[in-house]
């Protein structure tokens, strides 16, 4: 589903270059729910970006299915996103005039589609995802575990082949969060759609099957998270890169 190879990218900032990853490699079946893996600054979330097509590496080739995200250009690119990708932000970045059933239907209405269709299909999304009774409940008037689901529901408006998730818990609280890592878990194995989730948190990366551990722009190695709780994923995590997750 994913591969990257030798992907390498380089900021310039005030007049410096900075490598924000350095020679990435690595490998994704599909389905399946996965992390990468690292502390701040590490080069996670510059990996997800380019994945995303929201970036361009410096170097490399990044391939999704068989596109060839790193050749795209911006209307290539644009289209991939909308048709193949969907993306959820430790932000929720709902609009805060549009109820929750218009949030989800928002990027269909922008990509012309038929209403009713739109309808009918965020209808289901919301009713999947417990939100039913909170369809026409505008972003304020949701608890922060709702504005998210309703984030993943948008995102799954197209049956996207790729679910991006970027620290997607980084705004709830410790129960909201341990129910949305369920559900992206659920999600990707009852509709076979494959989940990747930046964390930095062991007891977010417990919930996927496989996870890359990133550190200083490297993919320095991966974990099999099965039999392993919390606790068992950060002691692995920290034997493999000798530092604790900070």
């Amino acid at each position: 589903m994913i591969r990257c190879l030798d992907v390498s990218k380089t900021y310039q900032l005030g007049g410096r270059s900075v490598e924000a990853l350095r020679g990435v490699s690595l490998s994704l079946g599909a389905p399946g729910f996965f992390a990468i893996m690292g502390q701040s600054g590490s080069g996670k979330s510059t990996l997800l970006h380019l994945l995303a097509a929201l970036d361009r590496p410096t170097s490399g080739e990044i391939f999704v299915g068989e596109a060839a995200v790193h050749a795209m250009n911006e209307r290539e690119a644009t289209e991939f996103r909308r048709r193949k990708i969907g993306i959820v932000f430790q932000q929720f970045n709902l609009i805060p005039t549009l109820t929750a059933r218009e949030n989800v239907e928002l990027p269909g209405l922008l990509a012309g589609e038929n209403r009713g269709a739109l309808g009918r299909r965020s209808g289901e999304l919301l009713e999947r995802l417990g939100l039913s009774a909170r369809a026409h409940h505008r972003p304020e008037a949701l608890s922060g575990g709702e504005q998210q689901r309703v984030a993943i529901a948008r995102a799954l408006l197209f049956a996207p082949e790729l679910l991006l998730a970027d620290e997607p818990t980084g705004n709830l609280d410790s129960a909201s969060a341990e129910k949305l890592w369920g559900l992206l878990e659920e999600i990707s194995r009852e509709q076979e759609t494959t989940v990747v989730m930046v964390t930095h948190e062991p007891a977010a990366a417990a919930h996927c099957g496989r996870v890359f551990v990133i550190r200083d722009g490297r993919v320095i190695g991966e974990m099999e998270s099965e039999g392993l709780d919390a606790g068992g994923l950060a002691s692995r995590y920290q034997q493999l890169v000798g530092a604790p997750l900070a």
